[in-house]
């Protein structure tokens, strides 16, 4: 081992003594009598969410997360308990694996960095380790806003696989699969002076008479290859991550001239299909086509697929088109037309 490595390993193990404190194995062996002492309640998506933990790092990386979020819903506050050991290895976890039964969903990346959902009683538990706290954003992504996320999904909102743009008060969804240019077309909109929800996943409120959606409003997260299309995200470096594809994440506050919107008002979903050499048009699709591909984002669990299902309906009378284009900014000019109420109607 060279000595940078042991120097390393050395800080981090004289960190953890003296940030964590847990009973022995011998005292405890399952962990269910620790304290976590150290409690403060974040809003991701405007909903709260209790955190309990005894480690001041877990609730600097909510910080990171949810900071600067408020509270925007009176639901009570669904809760996650993280607790941090000083045990197992000093080196960043794998990317945890996820399972699920029935109600009941796990994540585990090693022995010693696992959780627990409860989907139905809106309760989570994890327990990770030194190596764990090394990386914030690995902390972030593969626990925090992963745990608070799937709760979310499952007992608030329903989420998509969509962008979420609006102007002249009328919203649209923009789905398609992974790489179709939903983030890019979303942020071309955006530079067009069109309010910007979310650029990736798009979370439907229940219990709501017109499809409304929420979104992370605050931030855009581009392919390196957007850097191509916009001047602006030159230079800037890839978002570090254990695993999956690499990107740049962008505070919309960096970003010139954007409008961020937290809600949007469903009026028509898109389909994008980006062709080399297409022209710009709007092709009608049958209302209830988006249901199919909408429907695979529901958790296969009856008692949560049925109310997921209920809010799902709403986008059934949604007028629905595809968008085929190859260029961006007559791609948005299409839309523009449409929001302006110049396109024919769906089928």
């Amino acid at each position: 081992m060279s000595d940078l490595v042991q120097e390393y390993r050395t800080d981090a193990n004289a960190l953890a003594a003296s940030t964590y404190s847990v009973a022995t194995p011998e005292d405890d062996p399952l962990l269910c009598k620790t304290l976590l002492p150290l409690r403060r309640v974040f809003f991701p998506l405007g909903f709260a969410v209790e955190i309990e933990t005894n480690s001041e790092q877990v609730l600097d990386a909510a910080m990171e997360s949810w900071g600067g979020l408020r509270q925007r819903y009176s639901d009570r506050a669904l809760r996650l308990c993280i607790g941090v050991v000083n045990t197992g290895p000093a080196i960043c976890p794998p990317a945890p694996v996820v399972r699920a039964r029935g109600h009941l969903l796990s994540l585990v990346a090693d022995g010693h960095n696992q959780a627990s959902c409860d989907l139905k009683e809106g309760f989570a538990f994890a327990w990770l380790n030194r190596g764990a706290m090394l990386d914030s954003s690995y902390l972030r992504y593969h626990f925090l806003e992963a745990l608070a996320l799937t709760l979310l999904a499952t007992l608030r909102v329903v989420t998509v696989h969509a962008a979420a743009v609006s102007r002249y008060g009328r919203g649209m969804l923009l789905c398609g699969a992974s790489g179709a240019g939903k983030s890019s077309l979303a942020y071309g909109c955006a530079r067009a002076g069109w309010s910007y929800t979310s650029d990736d996943a798009s979370h439907l409120l229940r219990g709501v008479d017109q499809p409304r959606v929420i979104g992370n409003s605050h931030q855009f997260r581009f392919r390196p290859s957007a850097q191509t299309l916009f001047p602006e995200l030159g230079g800037r470096s890839l978002t570090p991550r254990a695993r999956g594809k690499p990107s740049i994440e962008v505070p919309t506050s960096e970003l010139p001239n954007i409008l961020a919107v937290e809600e949007a008002a469903i009026h028509n979903i898109i389909f994008l299909n980006r062709r080399p050499s297409s022209v710009a048009q709007l092709k009608p699709l049958p209302r209830g086509f988006a249901m199919d591909y909408l429907r695979q984002h529901v958790y296969p669990e009856e008692v949560i697929d049925l109310s997921q299902t209920a809010t799902l309906e709403q986008l059934s009378a949604v007028d629905t088109y595809e968008l085929r284009y190859s260029d961006l900014t007559r791609a948005v000019a299409q839309l523009d037309r449409l929001a302006k109420g110049e396109v024919s109607e769906a089928i």
